[in-house]
């Protein structure tokens, strides 16, 4: 089960469609879906959950916490707007295909896909226009 949460005034446009398509992500991906959470909120709100539970005092778009049980996908996303209306404007794209590009790196990461190296960030940047443009 797919569910959004608002920490901020906001809220999402097509929750049903995103589900719907985060769902089908899931299953592309040979997992199977179980307690998802997305909560959206503001810079300030991500920056104390980053410096309490990461010990990085600094501003990020995404927060995911993997629950996942072998090929049963479980977790927390924490997405701030404040950054993805940011990084929309500094990478030219508009703030509904960067949130989109958000709200499913988070999933990649639950399937275990990941970006520290600059291999892992090619092919998780490759995934997420794959799952983009299947939206």
């Amino acid at each position: 089960m797919i569910q959004f949460n608002y920490e901020i005034n906001f809220e999402l446009e097509n929750a049903i469609s995103t589900s719907n398509w985060v769902s089908n992500v899931i299953i592309d991906e040979d997992f199977q879906e179980g307690e998802i959470n997305y909560i959206f909120c503001d810079d300030d709100y991500l920056l104390e959950k980053n410096i309490k539970y990461l010990n990085h005092n600094t501003l990020t778009d995404i927060i995911s916490f993997d629950y996942t049980m072998g090929k049963l996908i479980s977790g927390d996303i924490f997405i701030s707007i404040d950054r993805v209306r940011e990084n929309a404007i500094e990478f030219d794209n508009s703030f509904q295909e960067e949130l989109h590009r958000v709200i499913i790196h988070g999933i990649l990461h639950f399937v275990g896909y990941n970006d520290k190296s600059s291999q892992e960030k090619l092919l998780m940047r490759s995934k997420e226009d794959f799952y983009l443009s299947k939206r």
